[in-house]
C-alpha cells in the first residue's frame, strides 16, 4: 500500500527488525512508531519546540474554522476532491495542520517531518493503516524516485537551506502523472522597513528552548495593540514597522482572543527565529518549475507569499 522505505544511497530497501530499520549496515530506529531516519537536533529544532507546545491551535478541529482547509483546497485546485486512496507525501508536517485535512479527505498519507514536531503529529493523528509518520530530512527522504501521487509541502520550502534544491527534491519524488503543490514566501517593501531583522539577530542567538518564551513576551506586549487599531488602517501599517508581532486581527478576525494569540505566538516564532528565510517571486517558482520539466504550472500570489502546483509528465 505505502511505498517500501528506500536508502537512496546503498539503494536498497530498508528491512524492519525489532524496533528498527536496518539497510546495508545502517540502523534506523523506530521510535513511538515513527521511523528516525534524522535527528531532532538541527536548524529545525526551532520549529519542534513551537509544535510541540501549541500541537493544536492551527488544527481547524480545535479552532472550530475551516481557515486550513480552505487554504488546502485553494493550493490544491482541482485536485481538492480527487485524493481519496491516492498516495500522497506531506513534506514538513508540523503537529498536522495539514495532515488533518488530507485524512479528511481520504489521502494514504505519509507525513514527514526534520523535528521533533512529528510527536505532536503523531499525539493529533496516531499512525494506522492509512497514515504513516517519519522523522525525516527533506533532502534525503528514504523513497524511491515517484513514490507518489502527490507531494504536498506548504510552509516549508523558505526555511530549508536552498529553496531551488528543495523543490527538485519533492518533484523527484513524484510519480509520472502526479503533482506537486508547494508555496514560497514572496519578498515585499513593507518587509524591508520593519524592526523584525533586529529581533531575529537578537533571538537567533538564543538557546533554540528559550526562544518561545520570548516571543510570547512580545506577543503580550504588542498584540494588545494589533486589536486596538486593527479597525484602521494607516495606524495598523505604522504599528507594524514598530512591533515584531504577525497579527491575525484583520486577516482572520473569525479567531477569538485565545486563539488569536496562539496564532501570534506561532508564527511571530517562525518569523523571528528560522535559521533559514529565503523569498521567491511568481516568476522565480514558475522558473525553477519549468526547468524541472515540469507542465500544467499554476502559480499565483495568495496565502505566505505565492502558491504553486504542477504535473509531472507522463
Amino acid at each position: 500500500m505505502f511505498p517500501k522505505y528506500y536508502n537512496r544511497r546503498a539503494r536498497e530497501n530498508y528491512l524492519e527488525h525489532n524496533g528498527h530499520l536496518d539497510c546495508d549496515g545502517l540502523r534506523v530506529e523506530i521510535k513511538n512508531e515513527i521511523p528516525r531516519f534524522a535527528p531532532s537536533g538541527s536548524y529545525a529544532a526551532l520549529f519542534g519546540e513551537q509544535w510541540n507546545k501549541y500541537k493544536k491551535t492551527q488544527l481547524d478541529s480545535y479552532s472550530g474554522t475551516s481557515i486550513t482547509m480552505d487554504r488546502l483546497n485553494r493550493c490544491l485546485g482541482d485536485l481538492r476532491s480527487d485524493l481519496h486512496d491516492k498516495l500522497v507525501l506531506e513534506a514538513g508536517c508540523g503537529a498536522g495542520r495539514f495532515t488533518e485535512c488530507l485524512l479528511q479527505k481520504g489521502a494514504l498519507l505519509v507525513s514527514a517531518d526534520l523535528s521533533s514536531a512529528v510527536e505532536a503529529n503523531r499525539e493529533n493523528f496516531p499512525v494506522t493503516d492509512r497514515h504513516k509518520i517519519i522523522q525525516a530530512d527533506i533532502y534525503d527522504l528514504p523513497f524511491m524516485d515517484e513514490s507518489f501521487d502527490v507531494v504536498i509541502c506548504l510552509g516549508v520550502i523558505q526555511h530549508t537551506p536552498n529553496s531551488e534544491k528543495t523543490i527538485g527534491e519533492l518533484y523527484k519524488l513524484v510519480k509520472k502523472g502526479g503533482t506537486l503543490v508547494i508555496d514560497h514566501y514572496t519578498q515585499s517593501r513593507s518587509n524591508l522597513l520593519r524592526t523584525v531583522p533586529l529581533y531575529r539577530a537578537y533571538l537567533k542567538r538564543k538557546p533554540f528552548n528559550k526562544t518561545i518564551a520570548i516571543t510570547e513576551k512580545l506577543v503580550k506586549k504588542y498584540l494588545p495593540l494589533h486589536k486596538i487599531f486593527a479597525n484602521n488602517r494607516i495606524l495598523c501599517a505604522i504599528l507594524n514597522r514598530i512591533s515584531p508581532v504577525v497579527s491575525y486581527y484583520r486577516s482572520l478576525p473569525q479567531l477569538n482572543d485565545q486563539q488569536q494569540k496562539e496564532w501570534a505566538v506561532l508564527d511571530t516564532h517562525d518569523w523571528l527565529t528560522d535559521w533559514f528565510k529565503h523569498y521567491r517571486s511568481k516568476k522565480q517558482i514558475i522558473k525553477t518549475l519549468a526547468y524541472l520539466g515540469a507542465e500544467n504550472i499554476y502559480c499565483a500570489n495568495g496565502g505566505n507569499g505565492v502558491e504553486a502546483r504542477c504535473k509531472k509528465p507522463l
